[in-house]
């Protein structure tokens, strides 16, 4: 059982100021996999002072020293690949290929990408007389979720040091063991002290406590939009930017012209992955009325494929993280058959072959209307909506009925039918003809429109998110 009872601060393990304490259980056993200790408003004060200090020297720090960090840490996430693939399996109950694959592999790439992008990224841009430098925002606390731990750490903690601040983290209680991994093979990279921190904790205390903290410059969250609009409140009186990347009810469009047992599969499979758990999954597949017969049959037939399967397996996908998560899965699966829809394959209840666990039954919902709240919601879980249309027109209106933005899946067509349908949906990425689900680009800014979020993450406008601009007037007299 893992044991991660201080927090790193100041380029130290320290011990927490108080002595709460939180289980992590495996959730495709049910058994305690480790315990933390959760932080407070006095642990928050401590890393604000040891990142305060740090980012007076590290902001003045050269490209080619981070550029040398970055490598550092690169190479470290290389060396530890094993042991974070470990980590992930046994807090979020990913399959061991998909941990090593995609968690862990996805973090790697991450890094790289932060580095390529630090060589030739222009802090400096002289416009006429006038000089705008791209400076470091300061500290930032860094809120990160628990469905993909390493890539969502990654990412923010390597933008943010790139571009010259220091940073807060607070991993998701659910899944410290990588974050703990991450942490350490910070410190042996060599990152100077009080440059990153972190603190376990929840939302309700080190959450509020970062995101309210006059310290603080720049707040990052991925997670919820429940949990963005909360700390968008709890920064207001400071003023601080709030940069957040929330949920997403995204819609995959398949247009009379796909190929269509390819393109369920696809789409199917797109959604499943990381058991749902996935805040860009195309939840929503939007399918010719004429056609819908043959995509239910296609959706059943992959879903057949995708069984959930214990860690140490083949299987597609694993549990889902927690009670939690299962319980309110479980709920929306009742209510979709409350309010009317088909279940095409699936349903309520534990997936067959487990007696624990928290492991949900691949479900698809067909003959749904956009009023049920299986399509307004996000479930957060393998759970596949099925809408028809008649129209282009309509598919695009069912599209875009919806909160969010976060991205949006387009089938079929001709490229240029589908630029045109991407420049009538406001997502943050539109996927072309299976790109984002057979091939993603990891340079491409991520981010949302409406209540998916606002800023954008990855590559140059992951580094613009943690910069000021500062204009030098008569900079060339």
């Amino acid at each position: 059982m893992r044991n991660h009872r201080t927090f790193y601060i100041g380029g130290q393990w320290v011990e927490p100021s108080g002595n709460r304490t939180f289980d992590v259980i495996n959730p495709a056993t049910e058994e305690l996999a480790g315990r933390i200790c959760l932080g407070g408003k006095e642990d928050v004060d401590r890393a604000v002072l040891a990142a305060r200090k740090a980012f007076q020297s590290f902001s003045r720090t050269s490209r080619e020293e981070r550029m040398a960090l970055l490598e550092r840490i690169a190479a470290g996430i290389q060396q530890r690949c094993d042991e974070l693939s470990v980590a992930i399996t046994e807090e979020m109950g990913a399959p061991e290929w998909v941990s090593r694959r995609a968690h862990v592999t996805g973090a790697l790439h991450h890094a790289r990408v932060a580095l390529e992008t630090l060589k030739t990224f222009e802090f400096d841009k002289l416009r006429g007389n006038t000089l705008v430098r791209l400076s470091p925002i300061g500290v930032c606390g860094l809120i990160t979720p628990w469905n993909w731990p390493a890539v969502t750490v990654l990412t923010k903690v390597l933008s943010a040091l790139a571009t010259g601040c220091a940073v807060i983290l607070k991993p998701s209680e659910y899944s410290p063991f990588s974050a703990q991994i991450i942490a350490e093979l910070l410190h042996d990279a060599g990152a100077p002290p009080g440059v990153f921190n972190m603190i376990y904790g929840d939302g309700p205390t080190v959450g509020t406590a970062l995101s309210s903290h006059p310290g603080i410059d720049m707040i990052s969250i991925t997670g919820s939009t429940r949990a963005g609009i909360d700390v968008a409140r709890n920064a207001a009186a400071t003023v601080k930017r709030v940069h957040q990347e929330l949920g997403g009810k995204s819609p995959n469009i398949l247009l009379p012209s796909a190929d269509f047992p390819g393109a369920v599969e696809r789409g199917v499979k797109g959604l499943m992955f990381n058991a749902g758990q996935t805040c860009c999954a195309p939840s929503r597949m939007i399918v010719p009325n004429d056609r819908l017969e043959e995509v239910k049959a296609a959706a059943r037939e992959a879903v057949g494929k995708l069984q959930p399967g214990l860690p140490d397996s083949r299987a597609f996908m694993g549990p889902v993280v927690n009670r939690n998560q299962y319980d309110r899965i479980q709920a929306y699966i009742e209510k979709g058959i409350a309010e009317g829809a088909t279940v095409v394959v699936g349903g309520p209840g534990r997936a067959e072959g487990f007696d624990r666990g928290y492991f949900v039954k691949p479900t698809v919902f067909a003959d749904t209307a956009p009023e049920m709240t299986i399509v307004r919601e996000e479930i957060f879980g393998p759970v596949l909506v099925i809408q028809g249309y008649d129209t282009i027109e309509q598919a695009v209106e069912l599209a875009n009925d919806t909160e969010y933005g976060l991205a949006a899946y387009l089938q079929g067509g001709d490229i240029e039918e589908l630029r045109a349908l991407a420049d009538r949906i406001p997502a943050g990425q539109i996927n072309l003809n299976g790109s984002g689900l057979d091939l993603i680009d990891l340079t491409a800014p991520f981010g949302g429109f409406k209540r998916s979020g606002n800023g954008r993450e990855c590559g140059d406008f992951g580094f613009e998110a943690f910069l000021e601009p500062k204009a030098l007037l008569g900079y060339i007299p």
